[in-house]
């Protein structure tokens, strides 16, 4: 299995691939253009010629799609590592190994992982009182009342509080989180 922040597909491998496989086809294309214009220059032949220019533009050509490709696929690469990084930003990683910042890995700042937790946490309150409603509603109905959903809103309340006070503990310790308490 590979990690979201690792991708086998790199800029640099793209590059190099790219000019080995192209490099077998633009290999054939070049003798195919030398031998064309040896045999026209040898003959001096209206055929020979024809044969040469022929060569040329089919060795024209594949350089141009060789290279085309070759750009698009560092373009892409860009593209993908960008919204690699933006991924892992957004959910309070380093970016990917592969991005232009050296290479290595760039220390998020404590404010940040906090406020990613910040937001989390909120999401988590969100959820509890989202399925408190549904409880309230389902109860409102009275004898009507739906026992599964009840049942459901309950264990997604026990699910999202167990995870948020995972988020809470300090430093993977089982010790409560330390702290001021604002009323």
């Amino acid at each position: 299995m590979q990690s979201v922040g690792t991708s086998k597909f790199s800029s640099g491998s793209a590059k190099g691939g790219m000019f080995r496989i192209g490099g077998l086809g633009m290999t054939v294309f070049i003798v195919a253009f030398l031998v064309a214009v040896i045999f026209a220059a040898n003959q001096n032949d209206v055929v020979g010629w024809i044969v040469a220019i022929i060569a040329l533009f089919w060795l024209l050509l594949a350089t141009f799609v060789v290279f085309s490709i070759q750009k698009a696929a560092r373009k892409a690469g860009a593209k993908f590592t960008e919204a690699q990084n933006a991924f892992n930003s957004a959910a309070g990683r380093a970016p990917s190994s592969d991005s232009s910042d050296h290479g290595g890995t760039r220390v998020v700042s404590e404010s940040r992982a906090d406020g990613v937790r910040d937001l989390k946490l909120d999401h988590s309150f969100k959820i509890v009182q989202v399925q408190v409603r549904v409880i309230n509603d389902e109860q409102a109905k009275g004898a009507a009342a739906n026992q599964d959903t009840i049942y459901r809103a309950l264990e997604t309340i026990e699910i999202t509080a167990t995870n948020a006070r995972d988020m809470i503990k300090s430093s993977g310790t089982d010790e409560p989180v330390s702290g001021t308490i604002i009323d």
